[in-house]
């Protein structure tokens, strides 16, 4: 009865579906057809330069082979759409940016905001859609405000394939867009529905690293565009004065946020050398693997680059104290509400669950809103934050707002 209902509700409904040749948009087509939409799967062409892509990770060919399997199994209308140059001027040109200038970027929060639900949208409207979806582990949901609808970016069902951080710079103009047709079902079921349907990504692995690229070789993919470039690695000891210095100053308390929010500048007589490397732009907070220095004991981890002296700065252990901050700033142009209806105003605070990096584990933090942006303070110091990352918060399993972090 409830399935009869949905289906008299939806039957002009028109949706566009993102079939990427995956088992999670293949399974997104067919309930969508089971709840009386009429869907379309387009396949979205993003890259075509295979040279940095390690060996059968990502290959576009076969993957748009099987979103047409898939669209002829269920007997909806198929078609490609090349997107490369959106992509490379949107995505691509923006990650070198980004690591030229010494922060970390998040292509695949870029790439949802950017292509899935903005130019693939438009694409979509043009085939009179009233609908796009993909196959992300979220959900939607809608509440009222004023009288008006207001739309909820909920966690995905699986705690181990929730992308809702992914989306969390969606906008409620794409979110009122937008239908996540199997954000309410574990992974295991997407499988069991796939092979019940007989459908040729059942089984198919899933895809990983950079959104539409696969998986890469970092170091080689950004040298399509920065060159190499000899530079020292400088480690820090744990009780330099640069940890030390008193948090409250003559400037008050803003000037104490900022000195536990804001990264932590470094000069090199601060550090003695280690070890080189092959171009500081390669390399972001946190990291650990690729410095190629060995005989420190302790394993050695970055803790913050200078692009323009091209240093990398390094300390020993995981919790070496440039490892760990206290907070973040989000400057006030990058700051992102889904809800729109709870975002702050100077001289207000809020407790929210927040993160920084996907399939982080959820942190309690205090968001402190100031005239020139956003200070997130975690009730407990955070591991390796970077800028350029995003930070994410949320109000149990719902996304309130993010930001690009300073």
């Amino acid at each position: 009865m409830v399935l009869e209902l949905l289906q008299s509700m939806n039957q002009k409904k028109r949706v566009v579906l993102g079939l990427s040749g995956g088992v999670d948009s293949s399974v997104a087509a067919y309930l969508l057809l089971q709840q009386g939409y009429e869907v379309i799967g387009m396949f979205m062409k993003n890259w075509h330069d295979e040279s940095v892509t390690i060996s059968n990770e990502c290959p576009w060919m076969e993957d748009s082979t099987d979103a047409m399997l898939v669209a002829e199994k269920l007997g909806i209308p198929f078609q490609a759409i090349d997107l490369s140059r959106e992509y490379r001027e949107k995505i691509v040109d923006y990650m070198f940016a980004e690591y030229e200038a010494g922060r970390t970027p998040n292509p695949d929060i870029l790439c949802n905001r950017e292509i899935k639900f903005d130019i693939f949208l438009k694409a979509a409207e043009k085939l009179k859609a009233d609908f796009v979806a993909t196959g992300h582990y979220c959900r939607k949901g809608e509440v009222q405000v004023d009288g008006k609808p207001v739309f909820r970016l909920l966690a995905g069902a699986d705690p181990n394939k929730d992308q809702s951080y992914f989306l969390c710079q969606l906008s409620q103009q794409q979110l009122a867009k937008a239908l996540f047709p199997i954000g309410h079902l574990q992974k295991a079921e997407v499988r069991k529905i796939a092979k019940e349907q007989e459908l040729v990504t059942a089984d198919k692995k899933d895809s990983q690293g950079l959104c539409f690229i696969g998986k890469v070789r970092l170091p080689d993919f950004l040298q399509q565009q920065l060159l190499p470039k000899k530079g020292d690695i400088l480690v820090i000891p744990e009780d330099s004065p640069v940890y030390t210095c008193n948090l409250i100053t003559a400037h008050g308390e803003l000037d104490s946020l900022d000195r536990r929010c804001l990264p932590l500048s470094y000069v090199p007589h601060q550090g003695s050398k280690v070890g080189e490397h092959s171009g500081a732009h390669f390399f972001t907070v946190g990291q650990r693997k690729g410095l190629h220095v060995g005989g420190t004991g302790k394993p050695l981890f970055v803790i913050a680059t200078d692009t323009q002296a091209n240093i990398v700065y390094t300390g020993l252990g995981e919790d070496h104290p440039g490892l760990l901050r206290d907070g973040l700033f989000v400057p006030l142009a990058d700051i992102h509400w889904v809800r729109e209806d709870r975002q702050l105003k100077p001289g207000e605070t809020a407790k929210y669950l927040a993160r920084i990096r996907y399939r982080q584990a959820l942190s309690q933090a205090t968001l402190q809103m100031e005239a020139n942006g956003l200070y997130v303070l975690f009730d407990k110091p955070q591991r390796g934050i970077a800028s350029g990352q995003f930070v994410a918060w949320y109000d149990g399993e719902e996304t309130i707002g993010s930001g690009t972090i300073y």
